[in-house]
């Protein structure tokens, strides 16, 4: 995954801690705000999220955020 994208993915995840806490799931949308303006990056990440790692379509942000820190 593109450096990019791992930096979007943790803002995003720290985001959405810090605002509803450490129980919070989120799906790859919120990495796009919920827009199609990147297509290739969103597909990129999808292809991460759910060919990859087979994730269901809600997941924690600290598993998310652990998964991209970690580099799997």
């Amino acid at each position: 995954m593109r450096k990019e994208l791992r930096e979007k993915i943790v803002e995003a995840c720290d985001h959405k801690i810090g605002q509803k806490g450490e129980g919070v799931g989120l799906s790859f949308y919120a990495f796009f705000k919920n827009k199609n303006d990147q297509p290739e990056v969103l597909m990129e990440a999808a292809r991460w999220w759910i060919e990859t790692h087979r994730l269901d379509h809600f997941e924690k942000a600290l598993k998310i955020r652990g998964m991209v820190v970690s580099g799997v």
